[in-house]
């Protein structure tokens, strides 16, 4: 399909509001994956695009959070490992099933954990004890929201903040740079699952995905300088939004 010079460059415009949300609290899917329906794209066409584009966007702030020694990639080998196999069942299903039953559900579960958060004032501040073992964490959390995030997507990165901050006792500024690399993980596995099944248009994804590079290179910045307390409302606002609109185009919009 052909799209026009003007389209192509509010996808830019898409593209970059996205990766700066992004690269701070996750949840960019919301605001590029609308866009790409708007723009005419079927929903498995707007699901491999934004694949695309979002890749570009999770591999620059790996890349800078990793430089600033907030992940040591090493360590996490084993969630990178199970991520890229969930991700790759999670794609392969939603080019063959309805993701109605996850639609349902995804809404529901973000709100609780919303609301945890939120009268958790202290949580994600400092680093607390890991509640779980890293191996199991990696194991049950990478197969589960890389399955998830190759299937349906928005959220994903809220997940893994939540389980990162929850389960292994990070502080959100190191949460939010290990969220970054299970992110670019599954966003890669689906994006060559996606590829593989002739549902990824290039023009369009390449055009935003720049625009995720200079978004996600500014928003990481603004991490590392700015700390844990900048990141926490920033996520809870993006978390508010995702269940806002998950709500509305599951249970209002199709009545």
């Amino acid at each position: 399909m052909e799209l026009s010079i003007q389209a192509l460059g509010l996808l830019w415009v898409v593209g970059f509001v996205a990766g700066f949300v992004d690269s701070i609290a996750g949840g960019g899917g919301i605001i590029t994956i609308p866009a790409l329906l708007a723009a005419g794209l079927d929903p498995h066409l707007a699901l491999g695009t934004n694949k695309l584009q979002a890749t570009f966007g999770s591999c620059t702030a790996s890349v800078h959070y990793a430089r600033q020694k907030l992940v040591d990639i090493r360590h996490t080998i084993p969630g990178i490992l199970f991520t890229a196999i969930g991700a790759v069942i999670g794609t392969l299903a939603i080019q063959m099933i309805a993701a109605d039953f996850l639609r349902m559900i995804i809404p529901i579960l973000l709100a609780i954990i919303f609301f945890y958060l939120l009268f958790s004032p202290d949580l994600g501040h400092i680093d607390r004890k890991p509640r779980a073992h890293p191996q199991t964490f990696y194991l049950a959390a990478g197969l589960i929201i890389g399955f998830y995030d190759g299937f349906f997507g928005p959220g994903t990165g809220s997940f893994w903040m939540i389980a990162f901050v929850v389960l292994m006792g990070q502080n959100m500024m190191k949460a939010t740079a290990h969220t970054k690399i299970m992110n670019a993980t599954s966003n890669m596995v689906s994006l060559i699952t996606f590829i593989l099944g002739g549902k990824v248009l290039w023009l369009p994804g390449i055009i935003m995905g720049t625009g995720q590079l200079v978004g996600a290179t500014l928003g990481s910045r603004m991490v590392i300088l700015k700390g844990t307390r900048f990141v926490k409302p920033i996520f809870l606002g993006v978390v508010a939004i995702t269940i806002a609109r998950l709500i509305y185009t599951t249970y209002i919009a199709p009545q």
